[in-house]
């Protein structure tokens, strides 16, 4: 499938987020730039969703639809599958993406003025999310180790009052790509527990998971929480096709489930039919075919950049576990942030996003995402090195 990745799709003027707002967000032009910050792929989804919305036109009828256990089961049999996690169809409810499914969950279990707990630096949209919903955020920074984030709970519950209703939790992690370990997750739902927190945990990208690395799913390393704990998936990340706005909100305990139940019910909320039947069709074998596919075009992707990122004298890309998505460090440089942005958008003209978006720990990085063609990596590789020339 080499060839499928590397298909050049001209994005622009396609109402695509990602490449007709960066003019707008980081003076870029879509003409000459380069768009690596929203977290979606440039290369077309897989054979059997881009099929499964043939049919559906072939149809010709989109008239309302029933909720279908084709679905749920899809979604079963890929958790079961891909992730070694034994759910129930019953335990999967739909939301419109997973942005809507923690801004649900901070409705439903939380009230205005609540502090929200998050580890950063982290997915900036959790603070966003609580900070529009009248919550307050409690940023608990992770402590860098080398080229790892790692935990530090002792410091975290000195950061806490007593009044916290949830920690909203990220799973692998974005931005640092850091797959957490058994033990870790533990720690983190025994951290709830004895904060008396609901978990929330965020795990989008779990699908994308570089060879020897292995995710697990929060729920499996901590199954005693799960009167505490709702996960959030969603095949958006994997098949590029967040524009469906079709996530799963995964809630084994029947008390928490109910609550969601009831609110979406009063929301008169359904799933769309077209994002159903393309996620149905790709939780199946030939979808799980092109993930892997998809994964070894990535691993590759990541190789290159690195290379050529680690090469500019004191830039460091932290090595992926999971995600698509780089994690650059520009404090060696000695620069300030505001003259490395410049010249990542100004000379380089790339779009990329900004570090310090994601909280404390990330006032020195940059975020690239790295799902495109192979060129276009060469290409970005090699505009920054231009960009950071007086350096070599």
């Amino acid at each position: 499938m080499t060839d499928f990745f590397n298909t050049l799709i001209d994005r622009r003027g396609t109402h695509s987020s990602k490449w007709d707002a960066m003019q707008r967000l980081f003076d870029v032009s879509p003409d000459d730039g380069l768009a690596m910050w929203t977290a979606d792929s440039c290369y077309p989804t897989a054979p059997c969703v881009i099929e499964a919305v043939r049919h559906a036109a072939d149809h010709g009828i989109f008239g309302y639809s029933l909720e279908h256990d084709a679905y749920k089961s899809a979604v079963q049999w890929w958790m079961k599958e891909r992730h070694g996690w034994d759910i129930q169809t019953d335990w999967v409810l739909t939301s419109q993406g997973l942005g809507n499914a923690i801004a649900l969950c901070l409705d439903i279990w939380s009230d205005p003025g609540d502090p929200i707990v998050i580890f950063t630096p982290v997915y900036h949209e959790f603070a966003i999310k609580i900070e529009k919903s009248g919550r307050r955020v409690i940023a608990c920074p992770l402590v860098r180790q080398g080229d790892r984030y790692e935990l530090d709970l002792e410091d975290a519950q000195a950061r806490l009052t007593g009044h916290e209703k949830m920690l909203i939790w990220c799973s692998p992690q974005n931005p640092s790509g850091r797959v957490w370990t058994p033990d870790e997750l533990r720690a983190v739902a025994d951290f709830a527990a004895r904060n008396d927190l609901l978990l929330v945990s965020d795990e989008i990208h779990h699908d994308l998971v570089f060879p020897g690395t292995t995710f697990v799913p929060t729920d499996v390393a901590a199954p005693d929480h799960r009167n505490r704990m709702v996960t959030l998936t969603a095949a958006s990340k994997t098949f590029n096709i967040a524009g469906q706005r079709t996530g799963n909100m995964i809630i084994p305990d029947d008390e928490l489930r109910g609550a969601m139940q009831r609110r979406l019910a009063s929301l008169d909320y359904k799933p769309s039919a077209l994002g159903v039947a393309m996620i149905t069709a790709a939780y199946t074998a030939e979808g799980a075919a092109w993930v892997d596919a998809q994964i070894e075009h990535l691993a590759a992707n990541a190789a290159l950049f690195d290379d050529g990122i680690n090469a500019i004298p004191g830039v460091h890309s932290l090595p992926l576990e999971s995600t698509y998505l780089a994690w650059v460090d520009f404090a060696g440089t000695g620069m300030s942030p505001e003259e490395v942005a410049t010249r990542i958008r100004e000379d380089a003209k790339i779009a990329v996003s900004p570090g310090p978006s994601f909280g404390s720990g990330g006032e020195t990085f940059h975020r690239f995402n790295l799902a495109a063609p192979r060129s276009i990596i060469d290409e970005a590789v090699r505009r920054m090195q231009a960009a950071f020339a007086d350096l070599q």
